[in-house]
C-alpha cells in the first residue's frame, strides 16, 4: 500500500472531507489546496503517478498529514520549556509508514491498546497485546516488528466498521 492508498481508506473511515483534508495538511505544515487534495486521493489509472491527474504523497508529506490529523482531533499541544516548537520528522529514509499509522492515528483519537485489538476484532483478525506492542514500539528497539500492509489495511478496515457503522 502506498501512503495515497492509506490516505484514502483513512479518509473514508473517518469521513473526512476534502476541505478538512487540506486543512489537516495546513496543521501538519504543508500547503495544500482543495484541488491538490483531489489529485492526491484520485487512484491513477497506470502506474504513471506522476501524471496530470495525480500527486504522489511522499514519506514527509503523509509524516505532517498525520501529525495535522493528531493536532485536527485534540488540538494544538503547547510545547514545554527548552522543547522545540516543530517536532522532528518521525519518518527515516527507511521507516514503515504502517507502524507510523497505527502509533498517530493511536494518539490521535485517543485509543488504548484495548480499542486497538477491537478494532483489529472488528476487521476480523486476532492480535495479542504482545504483537501490538511490538508493532508500536520506536523503531530500533530489540521487539519492535514492522507492521506489515496487511495489518493496515485491516486496521483501517476496522476504523471503518467502527465510525461509519
Amino acid at each position: 500500500m502506498d501512503n495515497n492508498d492509506i490516505l484514502v481508506r483513512l479518509r473514508y473511515a473517518m469521513e473526512i472531507k476534502n476541505k478538512e483534508m487540506a486543512e489537516i495538511f495546513k496543521l501538519g505544515g504543508v500547503d495544500v489546496t482543495v484541488p491538490e487534495v483531489i489529485k492526491i486521493l484520485t487512484k491513477s489509472e497506470e502506474d504513471d503517478a506522476e501524471s496530470d491527474n495525480q500527486i504522489k504523497c511522499n514519506n514527509s508529506m503523509f509524516d505532517s498529514f498525520l501529525n495535522g490529523f493528531i493536532i485536527f482531533k485534540r488540538g494544538k499541544q503547547e510545547p514545554r520549556p527548552g522543547q522545540l516548537d516543530t517536532p522532528e520528522s518521525s519518518i527515516k529514509k527507511s521507516a514503515n509508514v504502517n507502524n507510523l499509522l497505527l502509533k498517530k492515528v493511536k494518539i490521535a483519537l485517543a485509543l488504548t491498546t484495548e480499542d486497538i485489538l477491537d478494532i483489529f476484532e472488528l476487521a476480523g483478525i486476532t492480535v495479542s497485546k504482545g504483537e501490538l506492542g511490538a508493532l508500536l514500539r520506536k523503531e530500533g528497539h530489540k521487539n519492535y516488528k514492522e507492521c506489515g500492509d496487511k495489518y493496515a489495511r485491516n486496521f483501517l478496515k476496522g476504523l471503518a466498521v467502527k465510525y461509519r457503522g
